[in-house]
């Protein structure tokens, strides 16, 4: 069965949480306890879930409200969560500034994502726990990521948010080099595709602190990741602009991505190679830098036509080649088993592992190819004879 939905203020909709919303009912108030408790009417329920709740304090009353969004009535249920999504803003505000047990500000998190000023104030919380902080930081835009990016005791403390962040396609280039330089600097390993070659690729660059405004690298990122889709000109659309000093020069929705992918610095490749699509991957494992190419052919993003074109692809470095070998995902595939083997870049120590899982066919093709290398030709044709042995037997 599919998880109930949670209407947000901006319209978007959100899975209600799975686990339960487990509160520390005696830390609260004697009042919120009993609107709160086993015994009370459902008439009570009712008007509590609606925001009708005399006497009570701006976070109680969120709190009671938030609490009865898993209430084991539905009605309940559904009409805190509508209340909640539409909080009036005195109550909101003074929630905000109130000491708020970790799930009510997980709720919190999970309705205003994209609403900075509440985002601001959940992070300054005590309370606040990780599950809250991944969510924002899975579900952040730039400036949002901005705002968690600048908590470093949290992010060392749960090194997942820098992850969360990273893979994050809103948040900045700047903001992301930053966040692996953090992990570096406190010998934290990140959970994350090709983290390794970031994190080289970390160590050889010089760090450039990040502005308010958009850095030069992120403009490239956001511009370069724009031209993934079709660019349609308007017959009365120029493709020249002219720059500070008069010339001529190429507008940037013009350019080619692999131009601008050629003015990318290498820890801004390698990002792009993971989070960005097909067109730009195809372009980045191909890469001069081993880093970069082997980034690409790690993106969590990648699919089987993809890895099939570049099992085929001798243009690829044998590094590339060696991971798609070592992708399970990948090596399910039959077409990818063929060009992995018929490539005769791809080190022999995987490609003779995939001979054996050829058909015949194939095998028998394979034997007469003058672009294979010649261990695996030798290798091909032995397969035969230990087919043709065992047959004949």
């Amino acid at each position: 069965m599919s998880e109930p939905i949670l209407p947000t203020p901006s319209g978007a909709q959100l899975p209600v949480p799975a686990l339960a919303f487990a509160l520390d009912l005696p830390a609260l108030p004697a009042a919120v306890q009993r609107v709160l408790g086993s015994g009370t009417p459902l008439p009570a329920k009712k008007l509590a879930a609606r925001g009708v709740i005399p006497g009570l304090k701006p976070g109680d009353i969120a709190t009671v409200i938030a609490a009865l969004t898993h209430d084991s009535d539905p009605e309940v249920a559904e009409t805190a969560r509508a209340t909640f999504a539409k909080l009036p803003e005195p109550i909101l505000n003074g929630a905000l500034t109130s000491d708020l047990q970790a799930p009510v500000i997980e709720l919190f998190a999970e309705h205003f994502t994209r609403n900075h000023g509440v985002i601001e104030q959940l992070l300054r919380m005590p309370q606040i726990g990780v599950r809250a902080l991944e969510y924002m930081a899975t579900s952040a835009d730039e400036r949002s990521g901005e705002l968690i990016a600048t908590n470093e005791n949290l992010l060392l403390k749960h090194p997942t948010i820098i992850e969360k962040l990273y893979m994050n396609k809103r948040v900045r280039m700047s903001t992301a080099d930053r966040l692996l330089e953090l992990a570096i600097r406190n010998n934290i390993v990140l959970n994350i595709p090709a983290y390794k070659e970031a994190a080289q690729a970390i160590r050889n660059e010089l760090i450039v602190e990040p502005s308010e405004e958009p850095t030069f690298d992120d403009v490239l990122f956001s511009e370069a990741r724009a031209l993934d889709e079709s660019i349609v000109l308007g017959d009365e659309d120029d493709t020249h602009e002219l720059d500070e000093e008069g010339e001529e020069k190429v507008k940037v929705k013009c350019l080619p991505l692999h131009a601008l992918i050629a003015q990318m610095t290498i820890t801004q490749k390698i990002r792009k190679a993971m989070l960005g699509d097909a067109a730009a991957r195809l372009i980045l494992v191909r890469d001069s830098n081993r880093l970069v190419a082997a980034a690409a052919a790690k993106s969590p993003n990648m699919r089987e036509p993809e890895a099939v074109r570049i099992a085929a692809s001798r243009a690829v470095s044998e590094d590339v080649l060696r991971i798609i070998s070592l992708n399970r995902e990948f090596t399910r595939s039959y077409q990818i088993k063929l060009n992995l083997v018929s490539n005769p870049r791809t080190p022999f120590s995987f490609a003779s592992r995939i001979v054996p899982h050829l058909r015949d066919s194939d095998l028998k093709i394979l034997s007469k190819s003058k672009n294979i290398t010649g261990a695996i030709s030798q290798a091909v044709r032995q397969q035969l004879q230990r087919k043709e042995k065992k047959n004949k037997v």
